[in-house]
């Protein structure tokens, strides 16, 4: 995982020390053209969605608390007479809120706060370290006309719920009253409850009768005569958004962002895209935006732009980006299931069935058979074959689903071994047959992808520097947002037609050392059936050497014999080899495992090892170790290195103590993240991952604890805890205190300061969760001593943005490395970054394909009192804790995966009671196991 090349990422750091006594201040505490036919209740027809009908072209129908694997409560005969007590753990949770949304940062003077919202503190001056260069962003800088704007509420009444349809409703209204009514005035709508104008309404509060045609598409008759839908609307004032104000955001002489003047700016920016294209998030997609593609199993993708308005130093600037998103195939459905089955002229197995209904439920079908495009919604399909499905139609009369399509129809089905999609609900079931069912387009998919899908993905989108900064550039150009009427004409909004340019410099790389770890006891096992006999022994002795080249020291002899075992009894062979160990009275440091040949046993092997057998384990692809391959033994060694105790890089200026604020106190590094669900997956809990370093002042090895929790909850929610025990009293826990107390007793020192890296948090979460885990961070350490509270610097670490940066110079090589992108250590905090508070930019890695995304950084707490150098260049020496923690959380997802995965995905989603059920916890990973960098 090198910091500077263009490999994969280099784990830099590993365990503990040997445990040692803790110093005294740490003590421990406590779904009429004939359709389909369906199984009817007393002969009436089924319908689906709207209620039921007649002729439809279908077939007629008869606890929210944390789990963690963090240490429990320790279980010490009496809590410390230093911890806090629960009438001063109030006290502290009061002053540790009312600190963090009043106290104003410690600049000498702020611009005005017009509430108490939270500060957040302010740029510390700007950063000068580093060689200067000039690099693009795709960040669009937009300029504004003086305009008076309203804002307001729009009620429709029968409630609509589809913005599709509530644009339409709208966009009847203007069309018929701009002129008069609305006094000529164009409005922005949001498509739910707000239009904006750029100015006032000749009215305060108006009601209007918008009629709209039929949604039933099927043709008017004489017994059913076209129908239309009326709606009442009423458009209230709401306020008054100020640009005045967003102006002095601005120029910095008002500390809040006035977010509801940039909201009517971006309804009225993404206004034309929302009526012409498919709208996921912010961003838009269409078969009109770009070359689409195929990623297997029915779906593929549309390309398309991300798009977002932000408040930057240079003023409001639009960030546009390329994007894809999947989508289902618009293809009939034996189409769709022939992707799982061949062969259509038999029924499908009960394994392929069940595959098939999981892949189509929830999927929007229209009818091919029949003029009007009726769309159903797939609930399921039946668990018998077509040519043995009975119904009784509208006049009693028993007849297959067959019979009704030759005699309603004339259409003689071939598909009779298939099942019927169902549609409908499951007392009234309506049949549609696969073969007259075709998939609406634009559904997007969401499910989860399987591994070809990802690679098919990646490949397509996979875009080096140059070609990604061009296909920016033309998307912009074809959304011409200065030829909109609305955009410009009305609103004033000018959007400029070049990428911006920022100043940004090149931090110099940090000098480093290797530190090999020792192996003395380790052996391998081999799963694999296609590897020659000779083949494990000959890669773990290439293993053997180049470790030891490397600065290592590594035993040639293992403990007990290499030796192969069947891929069908993994767990045993595991038990075998640990229980062999044992019995010589040693401790496995190492077990080299070459996995079986079919894939998905890796994180079985991982679960057993390190939460059953406390064995720290390196696995090896097969057809990789069959290779003998230098570049892999080395990418393997190095991974080992972190796992037994080395380290990769030690910085060479934390040895000689000569990084301000870390090195001179012993300070403690923190990495944070909670990793969610992949999609599609609904039994899955959210898992949290703290790390910390357990090294002063090298800060290079990390300890990882892990914490099941909700699903889809960000806040962590087990960083401190406490327990009212009967006869022990309050017993206070949790993975900040477990980890202070392990560097306490790795340093024979406690912190004097923390660092806490943050990942994954938006920024609608930031106060949320500061105010949260900061309090969790104050009570944790006042739990250990009475006053001991170090000052902290809580800094969020965003990757999942899309600004991009591009060379100014494409050919210029002492700007660019071997992939076309910036240089690792480009970092800036001008230009694009926030008016007022301290974030910056951050490319700290070589790309490796594909363009570079930079990290951005945004501190919101800060009592350390960083220089933006100094943090600047800290965070780019570091090897990142927070990814540290996304790695242990990941792990920590393989433990669980075979109880989730026997729930099924469905991609639907899931009512709040189940959300918040009680979360089994994690399995306890072994002591020994959590005393090195495992998860690398």
């Amino acid at each position: 995982m090198s910091r500077r090349g263009g490999g994969g990422r280099r784990p830099d750091s590993c365990s503990d020390q040997p445990a040692q006594a803790p110093a005294p201040s740490f003590q421990r505490g406590g779904g009429e053209a004939a359709g389909p036919p369906g199984r009817g209740h007393q002969g009436q027809r089924g319908g689906t969605g709207g209620g039921s009908h007649s002729g439809s072209g279908a077939a007629p129908s008869s606890s929210h608390a944390a789990s963690t694997s963090t240490a429990q409560a320790p279980s010490s005969p009496s809590v410390s007479a230093s911890a806090p007590s629960s009438s001063s753990v109030s006290t502290l949770v009061d002053e540790t809120e009312q600190k963090l949304t009043l106290a104003a940062p410690a600049a000498a003077t702020l611009p005005p706060s017009s509430s108490q919202a939270m500060r957040l503190p302010v740029r510390p001056g700007l950063g000068t370290v580093g060689r200067k260069c000039v690099v693009r962003a795709n960040h669009f800088m937009v300029q504004l006309a003086e305009r008076d704007i309203h804002h307001y509420d729009v009620s429709i009444t029968p409630e609509v719920t589809s913005k599709k349809i509530n644009r339409q409703i709208i966009s009847q209204l203007i069309n018929l009253y701009r002129l008069t009514h609305l006094g000529e005035r164009m409005p922005a709508y949001d498509g739910m409850k707000s239009i904006y104008t750029a100015g006032p309404l000749p009215f305060e509060s108006k009601e209007f009768i918008i009629t709209l045609p039929d949604s039933d598409p099927r043709p008017s008759s004489s017994t059913r005569p076209r129908r239309e839908r009326q709606f009442r609307v009423v458009i209230r004032l709401a306020s008054k958004p100020d640009l005045y104000t967003l102006q002095q955001f601005l120029l910095r002489r008002h500390f809040e962002a006035p977010y509801e003047v940039i909201q009517v700016l971006d309804v009225v920016l993404r206004a034309a895209p929302s009526e012409k294209h498919t709208v996921v998030g912010r961003s838009f997609f269409s078969t009109d935006l770009g070359p689409m593609g195929q990623l297997g199993d029915g779906v593929e993708y549309w390309r398309g732009y991300f798009q977002s308005l932000r408040p930057t130093q240079m003023g409001l600037s639009l960030n546009i980006d390329v994007s894809a998103c999947s989508f289902y195939e618009p293809i009939l459905v034996t189409e769709f299931v022939q992707k799982y089955c061949r062969d259509l002229s038999h029924p499908l197995s009960d394994e392929v069935r069940l595959k098939v209904e999981e892949a189509l439920k929830g999927i929007k079908v229209v009818l091919t058979h029949v003029e009007y495009n009726r769309s159903y919604k797939i609930t399921g399909i039946s668990s018998q074959p077509m040519s043995q499905l009975m119904f009784i139609d509208d006049n009693g009369t028993r007849m297959s689903v067959i019979q009704y399509f030759l005699e309603k129809s004339n259409i003689a089905l071939q598909f009779t071994s298939l099942p019927a999609v169902l549609a409908g609900s499951e007392a009234r079931p309506i049949y549609l047959p696969m073969e007259l069912s075709r998939i609406v387009a634009g559904q997007r998919y969401t499910k989860r992808f399987n591994e070809r899908q990802v690679t098919a993905l990646l490949r397509a989108t996979c875009q080096r520097p140059r070609e990604r900064e061009e296909n920016i550039r033309m998307m912009t150009r074809a959304n011409a947002y200065n030829d909109d009427t609305l955009v410009n004409r009305e609103f004033g909004i000018q959007v400029a037609d070049v990428l911006t340019l920022v100043d940004a410099r090149i931090l110099p790389a940090p000098m480093k050392m290797f530190n090999g770890g020792r192996v003395e006891v380790w052996t391998c096992v081999n799963f694999s059936t296609d590897l020659d006999p000779d083949v494990p022994f000959q890669f773990c002795q290439g293993l053997v050497d180049v470790c030891n080249s490397k600065g290592m020291v590594f035993n040639p002899r293992p403990v007990i014999p290499i030796s192969s075992s069947n891929p069908n009894q993994i767990e045993k062979a595991l038990v075998d080899v640990h229980n062999r160990t044992t019995q010589q009275g040693k401790q496995l440091q190492l077990l080299i495992i070459i996995l079986p040949d079919d894939k998905g046993s890796y994180g079985r092997i991982k679960r057993v090892c390190e939460t059953e057998l406390g064995i720290v384990s390196q696995c090896c692809q097969p057809k990789q170790a069959s290779k003998l391959s230098m570049q892999y033994f080395e990418n393997v060694a190095l991974k080992i290195n972190v796992k037994v105790g080395g380290r990769n890089t030690v910085l060479v200026d934390a040895v000689q103590k000569r990084i301000p604020l870390v090195t001179d106190r012993p300070t403690i590094i923190f990495g944070a993240d909670v990793t969610h669900p992949q999609r599609g997956e609904d039994s899955s809990p959210s898992i949290a991952a703290v790390v910390a370093s357990m090294d002063w002042p090298e800060v290079t090895k990390y300890r990882g604890l892990v914490s099941a929790q909700a699903r889809h909850e960000e806040i962590i929610q087990d960083l401190y805890k406490s327990i009212q025990d009967p006869q022990r009293g309050l017993v206070h826990g949790g993975m900040i205190r477990e980890l202070l107390i392990a560097f306490n007793r790795s340093t024979n020192r406690k912190p004097e300061s923390i660092i806490f890296y943050r990942d994954g948090v938006s920024e609608g979460q930031f106060s949320q969760v500061l105010l949260h885990e900061m309090n969790a961070i104050r009570l944790a350490c006042a739990s250990l001593e009475e006053g001991y509270a170090p000052p902290v610097t809580f800094v969020v670490v965003q990757k999942r943005h899309h600004t991009r940066l591009f060379p100014a110079d494409h050919n210029r090589r002492d700007l660019t490395d071997r992939s076309g992108n910036i240089l690792p250590g480009t970092v800036f905090d001008t230009h694009i970054c926030h008016p007022t508070e301290f974030d910056f930019y951050l490319n700290s890695h070589a790309g490796i394909q594909g363009t570079s995304r930079p990290t951005h950084y945004h501190v919101l707490y800060d009592e350390n009192r960083f220089s933006a150098d100094d943090f600047q260049v800290l965070t780019n020496n570091l090897f990142p804790p927070a990814y540290y923690a996304h790695l242990a959380a990941f792990r920590a997802r393989y433990y669980i995966e075979d109880e989730t995965s026997a729930g099924g995905s469905t991609g639907g989603s899931r009512s709040t009671a189940d959300r918040n059920l009680a979360i089994r916890p994690l399995p306890v990973i072994k002591d020994n196991v959590k005393d090195v960098m495992f998860y690398c």
